[in-house]
């Protein structure tokens, strides 16, 4: 059969060379969620109704494709970009921070079934970051507001309490436990905490306290998610920030 879908982007831009003309691709869809594309021909054809450029990590795609159940690989027939980007492919701090969170969500999100919430979250947050140019605290709100999606957003009732266990998601005042932030590290923690995206720009962290809260939110990632790697990009995205 075939469906047409709005997919939040080559989310991975894990592109496997499947032959000297195909390429495996894998979206995030809002309909079906996470699904592996076989790309027939896209290497080879100049004609077809398939570019390589359509996928570019994050970039936001209307596809045609033929869904079959059992099937691993399935056929994406045409693809459109859907928000064209102004500034993501032209910036080199913003691709330092698209290619990042892209292998983010690569290790973060594995279940196949759909999930409207995620997608529209995807969506919202790529398009508004496109259109700003102050975005130096843009990855660090993105990532703790995507916990809100993935099941562990942190538990903030006792938000004035003095440490937060980072594997546990909450705040506490036993500080001999491991994985607690405290002091300098737990106040710049909760400034990420229910602001949105036009807010993020007016805190002021210094180098140091970025890095640092990066840092603190992977390891956050890591203690809550399986399998979760740390991105090979977090090196470039730190010399970007450095600076």
């Amino acid at each position: 059969t075939q469906s047409r879908s709005s997919a939040a982007s080559d989310v991975y831009k894990r592109q496997i060379k499947y032959s000297d003309t195909s390429l495996i691709v894998r979206l995030y869809t809002k309909e079906v969620g996470l699904v592996s594309y076989l790309l027939k021909g896209i290497l080879k054809s100049k004609k077809g109704k398939l570019r390589t450029a359509y996928f570019q990590p994050l970039t936001q795609l209307s596809i045609i494709s033929s869904h079959q159940e059992k099937r691993n690989l399935q056929l994406l027939k045409e693809a459109q970009v859907i928000h064209v980007y102004e500034s993501i492919h032209t910036s080199v701090v913003k691709q330092s921070i698209v290619l990042f969170l892209s292998e983010i969500l690569t290790s973060a999100i594995q279940e196949e079934e759909n999930n409207t919430l995620l997608y529209e979250y995807l969506e919202r947050s790529l398009i508004w970051f496109d259109s700003h140019e102050q975005i130096s605290n843009f990855h660090l709100l993105f990532l703790l507001n995507l916990t809100k999606f993935l099941g562990f957003y942190p538990d903030t009732f006792d938000s004035h309490l003095n440490g937060f266990h980072l594997e546990e998601g909450l705040f506490t005042e036993n500080m001999n436990e491991k994985e607690i932030i405290k002091a300098d590290e737990l106040i710049q923690f909760k400034k990420l905490l229910g602001i949105n995206f036009d807010s993020v720009e007016n805190i002021n962290f210094t180098k140091i306290q970025r890095q640092k809260l990066l840092q603190t939110l992977i390891r956050y990632f890591e203690l809550h998610l399986g399998g979760f790697r740390t991105p090979r990009s977090l090196a470039v995205l730190e010399t970007v920030f450095s600076k």
